[in-house]
């Protein structure tokens, strides 16, 4: 593994580790997760590694700076931990505009190869099977939203990229995790729907009051 990385990832995981009960979501799990696959998926379409899992380790800073936030608002840290990690100022820069280009909310077909590895790791996070059971509390936690705020965010994000053909961008993304990434999309569709209905919302409510949710 290259040096670089080796040292950014002994300077992020404290940062991790002290905020480990709060990044239930986007702790270094997710974090480890993106960086390896982000990896996988760069070498795939001969994109830089280097900077795809460089950028992986800091993609989600802004969530420790304020839960809930845009990447934007982690620029600050990311360009202080990179640079303790002895990235250079073109590295750093190179690497921000990855990070910020393969944002969820606004990605287009029109990002860098590095950006679309990063995305392509960095989605299917989400589009995991085992993410919406174990992990979409989590985030509900962790960010301070309900069922709805978040069922509404993956389903005006995610059908327009479904719909777009960018919901992955590399072959090997789609190939083995579309199915995966298609039933989840669906699922979260449904879960939309199911919030509108007056039984559901009269059980839900019921739960509620009895501090079951």
């Amino acid at each position: 593994m290259n040096e670089k990385i080796l040292l950014l990832e002994q300077v992020l995981l404290p940062l991790y580790k002290e905020k480990e009960k709060e990044l239930l979501f986007h702790g270094w799990h997710h974090v480890s997760f993106v960086k390896k696959k982000g990896g996988e998926f760069a070498r795939s379409i001969n994109a830089n590694d280097f900077l795809v899992e460089s950028a992986a380790l800091v993609h989600d800073l802004n969530y420790l700076v304020a839960p809930n936030s845009l990447p934007e608002v982690g620029r600050r840290l990311r360009q202080e931990k990179l640079s303790d990690a002895g990235y250079s100022k073109e590295e750093v820069d190179r690497i921000e505009k990855i990070v910020i280009e393969e944002h969820m909310a606004t990605r287009s077909a029109l990002i860098s190869d590095e950006g679309k590895a990063l995305s392509d790791a960095d989605t299917l996070f989400k589009a995991l099977p085992t993410t919406p059971i174990l992990f979409a509390g989590k985030y509900i936690q962790e960010n301070q939203i309900d069922i709805a705020k978040l069922a509404n965010k993956i389903c005006d994000e995610q059908n327009r990229l479904l719909e777009s053909g960018i919901y992955f961008y590399t072959d090997m993304a789609k190939q083995k995790y579309l199915s995966w990434a298609e039933a989840n999309l669906k699922l979260w569709n449904n879960v939309q729907d199911a919030l509108l209905d007056k039984d559901v919302q009269e059980m839900l409510a019921t739960a509620k009051s009895a501090g079951v949710i």
